[in-house]
């Protein structure tokens, strides 16, 4: 970074180590706060911001009745911490990314904190995968998308509207940036691409409602010919589910493929989004006629289970998103959303819209990429591939039990999840899946 740094995410921690060795210590160089607290005095001129959400619970472990723990690690310091809390109230700022100078930005579905490091391989046994007080935490997916060029100028603009929203606080515009430096060690998979910027932002104190994020999900589930892909946190949404079951209730339709943790790692999301996720996963496999759907949940070598926190969809080779979305009610109208889009209207775009597809699956599966490619062009389409080359149940389903009054309770009055602020302050029951 060479004039700013700014980031915006649901969360922050400044312990958080962003190249993890394993060991033990007392004295982590690699700390993220630390290194932004070095940057800004080695670089005068270098302005650092960063925007994370207050939770108007506090519960979080970068988080107490205090506010974040990065308020204070930042007091006195060269970096700018703000808290943003100008959502309805449970509403969450869930936006997450990094931009370096209008030149290059990160958006996608992680945050930056302590829980969030893995590899590729999620290893049964990986020291760095390190909590500040020594505990080990437990193997998770992330997806993150990179840009550069304008898609990175437009991102930066919204840094300046979200960061004026939360503290009052107009930032200039920047000098028209030339091409930074692409980091080594990231080969780019898309150039000369347009990137599309797909937002939700909830209707509020004279704002208007911002719904791109579902617009665009739909659409993109109507208009697609061979293969749904979704990796992400949550499948608690009614209206995709609605329009998943039309597709697969089409006899040429495509084939759905639904990749989710097994169970969500916390008690509140466990009791609320597990419990609501459990009737579309029926519903849909009911309405799975023609043996297209599959909703699996991803384990380790040992059969551990991986926390799937990334938010990723693939519509045939045609369509790529990436971002903080999740397939939840809230992503569609209650908290703030941005992913990035990209559509391939060229070869090359869309061959590396699928190799970024197949590669997803083949890190599941602990499988060659030219295998999974051979497998795939033998047997035609996805779903048989995934059932051929899931021998050793790297992705199992998921199951959903038995239906119980919980969870009709849940499911049917949003409770934890609502889609808009109005349907926050109410009991309401949506219409059942047709």
């Amino acid at each position: 970074a060479e004039r700013s740094s700014q980031i915006l995410g649901g969360a922050f921690d400044p312990r958080t180590r962003l190249a993890p060795d394993g060991a033990e210590t007392p004295d982590d160089p690699d700390e993220v706060g630390r290194i932004l607290i070095e940057l800004c005095r080695a670089r005068p001129g270098l302005d650092v911001r960063v925007l994370a959400w207050r939770s108007p619970f506090g519960v979080m472990g970068h988080q107490d009745i205090r506010g974040h723990r990065a308020k204070r690690s930042f007091a006195g310091t060269p970096v700018a911490f703000r808290e943003a809390h100008d959502t309805p109230f449970g509403a969450c700022h869930h936006q997450k990314m990094v931009v370096i100078d209008d030149r290059l930005a990160f958006c996608g579905g992680g945050d930056i904190v302590t829980n969030r490091w893995d590899s590729l391989a999620h290893r049964d046994v990986e020291p760095r995968r390190l909590l500040p007080d020594h505990a080990r935490h437990p193997a998770r997916h992330e997806v993150t998308m990179l840009v550069d060029g304008r898609a990175a100028g437009a991102l930066g603009a919204l840094f300046r509207q979200r960061w004026a929203g939360a503290t009052g606080e107009a930032l200039p515009d920047p000098q028209p940036a030339v091409d930074g430096p692409w980091p080594v060690g990231a080969p780019a998979q898309l150039s000369d691409v347009r990137v599309g910027i797909a937002r939700t932002q909830p209707a509020w104190r004279g704002r208007p409602l911002v719904e791109e994020v579902r617009r665009l999900t739909l659409a993109c589930i109507a208009q697609a010919r061979q293969t749904i892909y979704l990796e992400n946190q949550y499948f608690t949404c009614r209206a995709v589910a609605e329009a998943l079951a039309r597709r697969l209730a089409e006899p040429g339709g495509p084939e759905v493929i639904l990749v989710v943790s097994g169970r969500a790692p916390s008690w509140f999301d466990h009791l609320t989004m597990d419990y609501a996720r459990n009737p579309l996963i029926r519903r849909l496999r009911a309405a799975d006629r023609f043996g297209r759907f599959r909703a699996l949940s991803p384990r380790t070598s040992a059969g551990a289970p991986i926390i799937v926190h990334s938010k990723v969809a693939v519509f045939d080779d045609r369509f790529v998103r990436i971002g903080s979305a999740n397939l939840n009610n809230r992503s569609e109208g209650f908290d703030t959303e941005c992913d990035l889009a990209i559509e391939g209207d060229t070869d090359a775009a869309r061959r590396a819209i699928v190799d970024f597809r197949d590669q997803l699956l083949c890190h599941y599966l602990a499988m060659d990429p030219i295998q999974f490619l051979e497998a795939r062009m033998s047997r035609g389409s996805m779903v048989p591939t995934i059932d051929a080359l899931n021998g050793k149940g790297r992705l199992a389903p998921v199951a959903t039990g038995q239906p119980s009054g919980w969870e009709r309770l849940v499911s049917e009055h949003n409770l934890g999840d609502p889609a808009s602020v109005a349907e926050s302050w109410r009991l309401r029951a949506p219409k059942a899946l047709a």
